[in-house]
């Protein structure tokens, strides 16, 4: 073995502590890098996937009722390849041992299995038989949420009449990966929402359907324009009550699912780079004082006629070994988490098998920017020793500058101690040092207010739109408008102490060339269940005309305050008119258009017509409420706000909650490192000056004083800087998840900063007293021995 590998493994052993936390620095950083990015690159993949391998359908429309003998006009239409028509009707459920009301989907499906659009995965049981028109699939999630099993039944109100459909099957539809009720709903309710797929004769006889259809799915030819397509299929359905045809873009489940997509392509980028970039910095700043502390061994070296290259070498290895060591381990660690990361999705997504795949570019990209990271690092220190005479490198490193401090130029001497003076005029002759110091030190404080960031914005979002908007204990949605009479007869429900009806209308809104497809909301001016909010959270009343916008939908039509809008009705006699918009609220979950009820009706030209309501529950009564909800034909959907919070926080926290809690882990291992590093660096650079005090007559307490209180004042002065860094990079964040779905608010606690402050000092405490332990077994005679 040659004489500089066998320095390399001594200085490698002597070293071991310092290595192991620069290699847990480099660790966290590509692990975080390779779980995000590999994540994101898995659900991207079984998204493209599953819609070829089950023909998702490209054009979505739904409509009153039309004649079968229509769709061969559809088929006509330029650009159409292949049309289905189905049946589609929502209804309320029973199912045994749930005492809150459950909806369920019924769609048709041709008797005798066939590839379709929107074709169905079976995982369990068989395809339905022709002539049982009992007989249903149902969606796997909603089954696992009820322990339902094939031969099961349940209880639905089909137009009206009680019936038992018997499960034969449960199955999985690329229509609802992500599966919700509504454009009203924004998180998938397992419990109460569920889809059952029904022969198509048995659907339409039960809803007076024979030989025609309410929602049909068309695929496009290459080549095809979608809006043209769109433009000639809402001509024809027109007349029979079309509610305007969508693309796939816009199709509720694929809308989500993307929308995820895109946020996780954002997480998957900005945080990790955040973490990779900190530990490539922190690494580079590392090695490159470590090799720097080796300068009169470099001199040796050179001396005994190594050349530059042989030690450039030498040092290579040494921070390979160091890089290499964190490289592996933050690879195994980021392909365990990314496939866990990727395992939580199928919690609210549904695949048939959500294949966890790591790209061998993304490794590559992480490693290959830690190894530049360390070599550049190592490079620079390595150049700079090299460059000097052996003679002058083999006497330790001068001050940079003799002359008085700032403190003793300004007169102020006399009110620091002769140790105080010390630290003061160390740091003051070694600006750049101490400057690094302080932003390395600055940036662990600032990873671990990243890592708590989520947590507070997700209680903060919790509380702003279950506490101050949406403030209604349960929500009932029609299954078709209803007269002015049923706002009286919600009031005297049972266990109903306050009721405020709604009016719900789909509507395409057009400013300039950009439109949104949305449900333009009527609310009675005054409301107490149900209010709209500012930025302040104060509550904003609703104008007599005009309409009320959501900040993000504005943001996506590109109007404000004054600016009007053309909105087409996408229901009844489908008017089109012009209306104002009146002003902007701000709510953190889904995007909402409002209207004062009365406008609303003005609009329509309708009475007091209404399509639901939100009521205020008296708790003991509530089952009573729910067991009559549960067998009313009028009631499509029953939504509960103490459900709808644990949905929320099953979901969007549930998503974080594995990605927040590994990030703080590495957060505080980064912090450790980088603090518990600078000391002992700081222990090796000035070894020989502290064991002169000693010499001199300086106590063991006064030298740990030295060392110690300049790593204190250096982390006192980083903690600042850092809380503004990580601010800074929360506000990053905040912008990358600002989508349709949700946005994540500013929102950084108290209790966030006192935990990285906590962290970091205790950091600081754990690494000042291990090299307090090495100060008491210095060897005095040895260390002035060495650079002789």
């Amino acid at each position: 073995m040659k004489a500089l590998d066998k320095k390399l493994i001594r200085d490698l052993s002597r070293l071991r502590g310092q290595i192991i936390a620069i290699a847990l620095v480099v660790a966290c950083g590509i692990a975080s890098f390779v779980s995000m990015l590999s994540a994101y690159e898995s659900l991207k993949l079984s998204q493209a996937t599953y819609y070829q391998q089950y023909h998702f359908a490209q054009v979505f429309a739904q409509l009153k009722r039309a004649p079968e003998s229509l769709s061969a006009q559809i088929r006509e239409i330029p650009g159409v390849a292949q049309v289905q028509t189905r049946v589609i009707a929502d209804v309320s459920l029973d199912i045994p041992g749930r005492n809150e009301p459950a909806t369920g989907r019924l769609i048709s499906i041709p008797e005798r299995q066939t590839p379709m659009l929107n074709d169905l995965y079976i995982g369990k049981g068989r395809y339905i038989e022709p002539g049982r028109s009992d007989e249903v699939l149902i969606s796997e999630n909603f089954a696992q949420a009820h322990n339902l099993n094939l031969g099961d039944s349940v209880g639905a109100v089909i137009n009206g009449r009680w019936q038992k459909l018997r499960i034969v099957g449960i199955a999985l539809s690329p229509e609802y990966v992500y599966s919700i009720q509504g454009t009203g709903d924004i998180f998938p309710d397992n419990k109460r929402f569920g889809v059952f797929w029904m022969g198509r004769k048995a659907l339409g006889t039960a809803f007076n359907m024979d030989g025609a259809f309410n929602d049909l799915t068309l695929t496009l030819m290459r080549g095809a324009v979608e809006a043209d397509v769109i433009f000639h299929l809402d001509k024809l359905l027109e007349k029979y009550g079309g509610f305007g045809a969508y693309g796939r873009k816009d199709q509720l489940s694929n809308r989500f699912l993307s929308e995820e997509i895109t946020q996780l392509q954002g997480t998957a980028t900005i945080v990790p780079s955040i973490f990779l970039g900190i530990a490539a910095f922190l690494l580079h700043i590392l090695l490159s004082r470590i090799i720097a502390t080796q300068r009169d061994q470099i001199a040796v070296l050179k001396a005994f006629g190594y050349n530059n290259l042989s030690i450039g070498l030498h040092y290579l290895k040494f921070v390979l070994a160091i890089a290499l060591t964190g490289a592996f381990l933050g690879t195994a660690l980021g392909l365990w988490f990314g496939a866990a990361v990727t395992k939580n999705y199928t919690r609210f997504f549904s695949f048939p098998l959500l294949r966890y795949e790591a790209g061998i570019s993304v490794v590559a990209g992480a490693i290959f920017i830690s190894l530049g990271a360390a070599v550049i690092g190592a490079f620079m220190a390595v150049q700079k020793a090299v460059s000097l005479p052996p003679a002058e490198a083999m006497r330790p490193e001068p001050p940079a500058h003799f002359r008085r401090t700032i403190i003793e130029r300004l007169g102020f001497q006399s009110l620091v101690s002769p140790v105080g003076r010390m630290i003061l005029r160390n740091l003051e002759r070694k600006p750049i040092q101490a400057l690094l110091s302080i932003v390395g030190i600055s940036l662990a404080v600032a990873i671990l207010i990243v890592g708590r960031y989520s947590t507070d914005a997700m209680q903060y979002m919790i509380d702003v739109q279950y506490r101050h908007v949406q403030r209604e204990d349960v929500t009932i949605v029609f299954n078709e408008p209803r007269p002015n009479r049923a706002r009286y007869e919600v009031t005297h429900l049972p266990g109903v102490l306050r009721a405020e009806p709604f009016r719900t209308v789909p509507a395409r809104l057009r400013f300039e060339h950009r439109t949104y497809r949305i449900g333009l909301t009527g609310l009675e001016v005054g409301g107490e269940l149900r209010r709209l909010v500012n930025r302040n959270l104060h509550a904003v009343n609703l104008p007599e005309n005009g309409v009320m916008l959501t900040t993000k939908l504005a943001e996506i039509l590109g109007v404000k305050p004054g600016d009007v809008l053309t909105v087409e009705v996408l229901e009844g006699e489908r008017p089109t008119r012009t209306v104002a918009v009146a002003g902007l609220v701000d709510e953190l979950i889904g995007l909402a258009a409002y209207m004062d009820i009365r406008a609303l009706h003005r609009l329509m030209q309708e009475g007091g017509t209404i399509s639901g309501a939100y009521l205020a529950a008296d708790s003991l009564q509530i089952e009573r409420l729910y067991a009559l909800l549960k067998r009313t034909p009028a009631v499509s959907g029953v939504s509960i706000r103490e459900m709808a919070i644990a949905r929320f926080q099953e979901t969007i926290a549930g998503s974080l909650s594995i990605f927040t809690s590994v990030m703080v882990i590495f957060a505080c291992v980064i912090a450790f490192g980088v603090v518990y590093n600078a000391a002992r660096i700081a222990l090796s650079e000035r070894s020989r000056e502290l064991a002169t005090l000693r010499v001199i007559g300086f106590t063991q307490a006064e030298i740990s004083v030295i060392l110690l209180g300049e790593q204190a004042v250096l982390t006192l002065a980083a903690i600042p800087l850092g809380f503004a860094i990580g601010f800074g990079l929360c506000a990053l964040m905040s912008l990358t998840y600002n989508s349709e779905l949700y946005r994540i608010p500013l929102v950084v606690t108290r209790a966030t900063f006192a935990f990285a402050f906590v962290v970091v000092t205790i950091a600081a405490i754990v690494s000042g007293a291990i090299v307090r332990r090495q100060l008491v077994n210095l060897d005095l005679v040895a260390v002035l021995k060495t650079r002789e």
